[in-house]
């Protein structure tokens, strides 16, 4: 008998790390991925099985794609005497389920859907969207149900697929997503070599996460702006690439602030925002900034927000949908949303953004005021950054891969119990 992952790629990404680190945990036997062109992580090839069904264009041939999908991933998991089998990600979850048989199924969904489609900018605002919610449903309550477990990335995500998709509550659970702790310690503490030219004498906040829409870093460059103010020497480092890269490198030069480019400017001291670009070790960036600030306006489980505590720096958080109010105030009621200023346990959570973009010259709003002043106190105080960065730290190993996997064990003896 072996045991397999199921995922789209292993191109860069929260998810498809999540599963090379569960792939690692649980000792198991192969990933399965549509696509190879793009292997991010070090795995070992021979584990690594391609379908070689990349992704394609136009309904008719995404259909062939899925039934072809369906078809090579039943066959593998014959071949390979596959008994336990977890997906992640679109469409994986699905050939999972549509492929199954004998084995344990087992489906993990990484978001919160209703804020997800609610906000997917391909779907517009009209008809297309209601459509597609309404296939959504479908979906879940008449296909993913078959799964012998469903795994949600948070609480709040969990209530979500049950209340308004119809996932079966039985078979439904949350686990949070796995970190290796001591791993991250570790590489928060390499040298940085010229990049420490960026850091010599000055003070600056981080964030990291891809250049998109949901991640919502218009809002920081706007509240930057403000903080230069009171704090002319701040610096602030932005990790990540995307689609947004053009708007929000136009942005910041909008507001009239030095902009460091990865792929276009020699590196120096003298810039005020620096646009670093996907980096293979962003720890050791985070691990020497003031505060890592996270203005997501959606998000499933937020993996940088972990990291960033991993690192053992104080978190400024938008509480927004789902994850950060799980993860920086876990006693509290994780549908709830704060209005104002909220000192956590773990980290500071702040009311959440409007998902609408932004330009130079508009005022700032009452929240991005409120979140510079909440930002410009935790500057200042040294104390109360003591006091997160401390239980930053605590919270993180809570995330710790060696937890975590006693949730994942737990389900799977289902497998040697049926």
């Amino acid at each position: 008998m072996s045991k397999a992952i199921l995922i789209n790629s292993l191109a860069k990404g929260g998810a498809e790390r999540v599963a090379v680190n569960l792939f690692r945990a649980l000792n198991f036997d192969y990933l399965i991925v549509f696509d190879d062109s793009d292997i991010a992580y070090d795995v070992p090839r021979e584990k690594i099985i391609c379908l070689g069904a990349p992704p394609s264009k136009g309904l008719r041939t995404k259909f062939l794609n899925l039934i072809r999908r369906v078809y090579l991933t039943k066959k593998i998991k014959k071949e390979k005497n596959i008994d336990v089998c977890i997906s992640f990600l679109e469409p994986a979850n699905l050939i999972n389920v549509l492929s199954k048989g004998k084995e344990l199924c087992i489906t993990s969904f990484r978001v919160n859907y209703t804020e997800t489609l609610k906000n997917d900018p391909f779907l517009g605002k009209g008809l297309l969207r209601k459509i597609t919610v309404f296939l959504y449903k479908i979906m879940f309550k008449h296909i993913y149900n078959r799964a012998n477990f469903m795994v949600t990335i948070s609480n709040n995500a969990r209530g979500d697929l049950i209340e308004n998709f119809g996932l079966d509550e039985r078979k439904t659970v949350t686990i949070y997503n796995p970190f290796y702790f001591e791993n991250i310690q570790k590489l928060s503490k390499e040298r940085l070599n010229n990049d420490e030219i960026v850091f010599e004498n000055r003070d600056t906040i981080a964030t990291v996460g891809r250049l998109t829409k949901q991640k919502g870093q218009w809002y920081l460059l706007r509240i930057y702006r403000e903080l230069k103010r009171k704090f002319p020497e701040l610096k602030l480092l932005l990790l990540g690439d995307g689609e947004l890269k053009e708007y929000l490198v136009k942005l910041s030069e909008d507001l009239n602030l030095k902009t460091y480019v990865w792929d276009r400017d020699d590196l120096s001291g003298d810039f005020d925002v620096y646009f670093l670009g996907f980096r293979k070790n962003p720890f050791k960036y985070i691990s020497r900034s003031k505060v890592f600030v996270f203005p997501s306006l959606w998000e499933g489980f937020p993996n940088a927000l972990v990291e960033a505590m991993a690192c053992g720096i104080p978190v400024v958080s938008a509480d927004c949908r789902s994850g950060p109010r799980e993860i920086l105030s876990p006693d509290t009621d994780f549908n709830y949303q704060t209005k104002e200023p909220e000192f956590a346990e773990y980290g500071v959570l702040m009311p959440p953004f409007d998902v609408e973009f932004k330009k130079a010259n508009e005022p700032l709003g009452e929240r991005e005021k409120v979140w510079v002043e909440v930002l410009g106190e935790l500057l200042q105080d040294e104390e109360l950054r003591r006091k997160y960065s401390r239980k930053a730290l605590e919270r993180a190993r809570d995330f710790d891969v060696k937890n975590i996997v006693k949730d994942w064990e737990g389900i799977l003896m289902c497998r040697e119990n049926r």
